[in-house]
């Protein structure tokens, strides 16, 4: 967990650019947080990305 933890926290914004959480990486691609997920599996997005 990244809360406990500064540096996790520095590097996690630093890579999405925002400070909430969760922020929900597959492989290297940023996807965003939970609704970002939502949004992309209900547009048919997220399926690819996990094959």
């Amino acid at each position: 967990p990244i809360d406990g933890n500064a540096a996790k926290r520095e590097e996690m914004i630093k890579r999405s650019g925002r400070t909430t959480v969760p922020q929900i990486f597959i492989d290297a691609q940023h996807i965003g947080g939970c609704d970002d997920l939502y949004a992309l599996d209900a547009r048919g997005g997220l399926d690819p990305l996990l094959k």
